[in-house]
């Protein structure tokens, strides 16, 4: 179909193809009224014979035609015709499209529904930028989607992953505990250039604030007191891959200016070490913190900030996409049900139930509920009072059985004096002796041991809402879960 005829010099030619009549027309007329010259089919056989025949200067297509589908085509074309650029739209808005897109060799990738000045402005920059973008076709694996969500928010996201993809440029990614920021930076590794190389994760929340320089670069035999072998550091670890720095807000001054000189200079020394070591990793960082806060209490080097926040991605709240919520219970449900779990449905009520809440934790929150709900609920479907009954209780302030049982036990409404008794009866098992070494760190164990107990029985096992109310970071809390050995039991009513 031939669009309508325009009096202004033309622009340039375009093809688009879809095979929706209606979308068609409205691109083909937009882009008409911009000054292009537009061809438009629905078929890509159609679409293909234009591009032998040396027809047009880009491409807009859609993913899924009636007689094949783009992603198969797109090599062809980029094959045929390298410096063609092609702008991939589709209504299969999920991650693996806009990768898929990219993979292939697109120049962009716009979800379905799109607006059309943002195509317009997607069509220009790429009819004025040199034709001259390399190709870069993969299969990739499609056993587990890493990102799940159709909202816009997780649209902007995708397309700005997949542009980075086949680069090394420094990501800084933030975001609200649980909404899947490791997620994103295993993404960025696993479907970029740096895929067949190590993926190295380290929690700056998580390590002794002594310890982290060590941990980063790796220490020499000798180098402080139990230095008994030189160890390796995570950057040596990720050599080649990618290094993820989690919680970099968490990250102490000293160590800041050390990273600093690394990313300056492209080489870092072992604690204790002299000689120089070259290092080639990709950088991706994430907090949960106003880093920006942070720089004006002097707590974060404003240059190191600057370093790291080259590609700044903000991740969403899931409050802030809710439409996403049965899409990722669906996934999960699957999941679980993979992992051996019965398998579970669940009705459209209890998803608007599920899709109106709040979620302070965030997807992880939502994945620990359906995990709970596919491992402990009797019935097959799930329904709107399952979930109200989950949802309904203010957790800060429950009281549950395992709640009063725990307290039981271990009395909090004078803890002075439990402190005083407990201390007493410890050293009056020794008489006239002094108890053994390390009396700090097992009476802060078995202090620990009840308060942790209690606080995770008031919540019926849910970890984020235990940290908040001891004040601790969730790393720190789930090491001493693992450490005391407590057994986290979690219970749906």
């Amino acid at each position: 179909m031939q669009a309508g005829s325009s009096t202004q010099a033309s622009k340039g030619s375009i093809l688009v193809a879809d095979d929706d009549t209606a979308i068609r027309t409205v691109v083909s007329q937009a882009l008409t009224r911009a000054g292009y010259e537009v061809r438009a089919t629905g078929t890509a056989g159609m679409l293909w014979r234009w591009v032998q025949n040396g027809d047009g200067e880009l491409i807009i297509t859609d993913v899924v035609m009636p007689d094949e589908n783009a992603f198969d085509l797109i090599p062809r074309i980029r094959n045929f015709r390298p410096d063609l650029p092609i702008i991939v739209m589709s209504a299969q808005n999920t991650f693996m499209t806009a990768i898929k897109a990219s993979e292939r060799g697109a120049y962009d990738y716009l979800p379905k529904p799109f607006d059309l000045n943002e195509l317009l402005g997607i069509v220009g920059r790429a009819m004025s930028e040199p034709k001259n973008r390399s190709l870069q076709v993969e299969t990739i694996a499609q056993d587990e989607i890493p990102l799940v969500g159709r909202s816009p928010a997780m649209q902007d996201i995708y397309r700005i992953l997949a542009r980075l993809m086949q680069t090394d440029l420094t990501v800084m990614i933030n975001g609200e505990s649980g909404t899947g920021k490791e997620l994103v930076a295993r993404a960025l590794h696993d479907f970029g250039k740096r895929k067949r190389g190590p993926f190295v994760a380290i929690n700056m929340a998580a390590i002794p604030r002594e310890l982290i320089e060590s941990e980063l670069f790796g220490h020499e035999k000798g180098a402080f007191t139990g230095a008994n072998a030189r160890s390796s550091g995570r950057f040596e670890q990720a050599q080649g891959g990618t290094l993820f720095l989690d919680e970099i807000g968490d990250m102490p001054m000293e160590a800041q200016t050390r990273l600093l000189r690394v990313l300056q200079q492209g080489e870092y020394t072992t604690v204790g070490g002299r000689t120089p070591i070259k290092t080639d990793v990709r950088i991706v960082a994430a907090t949960n913190k106003d880093l920006g806060g942070q720089i004006a209490a002097g707590a974060f080097r404003e240059d190191l900030f600057y370093r790291l926040n080259v590609v700044p991605i903000r991740l969403p709240a899931l409050r802030e996409r809710a439409g996403d919520v049965p899409d990722l219970v669906r996934h999960f449900f699957i999941i679980a049900e993979k992992e051996g779990l019965p398998r579970k449905h669940i009705d459209q009520e209890a998803l608007a139930r599920l899709k109106a809440y709040s979620w302070p934790g965030n997807v992880r929150e939502l994945e620990n509920l359906v995990r709970r709900l596919a491992a402990l609920c009797p019935q097959e479907t799930i329904t709107a009072p399952i979930i109200e009954a989950e949802l309904s209780t203010d957790h800060r302030h429950v009281s549950t059985p395992a709640a009063s049982a725990v307290n039981a036990n271990y009395p909090t409404d004078n803890l002075p004096m439990m402190i005083e008794r407990h201390l007493t009866e410890y050293f009056g098992r020794f008489g006239e002796e002094l108890p053994p070494d390390g009396l700090y760190d097992r009476i802060i164990r078995e202090l620990e041991l009840p308060l942790i107990s209690v606080t995770l029985a008031a919540t019926r096992g849910n970890q984020i809402k235990a940290a908040e109310l001891l004040g601790l970071n969730r790393n720190t809390l789930r090491k001493k879960i693992r450490d005391l050995d407590i057994r986290v039991v979690r219970s749906l009513a």
